[in-house]
């Protein structure tokens, strides 16, 4: 079953813990076969939320929430179950200090 990472961090630390190194996890993960995909996204900042209301579309600079906890990168991993998704996600390096959200993709 396919699942996306979602790598979620605060923006508001500036400079993550200096042992946060996420190549190993990648390798490790490449080397397991479940890393398919992943990289790493802009800030925030350069984020742009599109919405139609009204057969009118909204442009609006930045995320679409207010918060902290914003995503700063995705992988796409390969699993047997969810149980071996969270073994995965749990092996995150930012999963430390931010969070991983753990989503599966619809299936036919």
């Amino acid at each position: 079953m396919k699942y996306l990472l979602l790598v979620c961090g605060d923006e508001q630390v500036k400079d993550p813990p200096p042992f946060v190194d996420p190549q190993p996890w990648v390798d490790e993960m490449e080397a397991r076969g479940v890393r398919l995909l992943g990289d790493r996204l802009r800030p925030a900042d350069d984020a742009t939320t599109i919405r139609v209301r009204d057969s009118g579309v909204l442009i609006t600079d930045g995320p679409h929430l207010e918060t902290k906890d914003l995503i700063g990168g995705f992988d796409i991993i390969e699993c047997a179950d969810l149980d071996e998704a969270i073994e995965v996600a749990s092996k995150h390096p930012v999963a430390s200090f931010g969070a991983i959200e753990v989503r599966p993709f619809w299936t036919q």
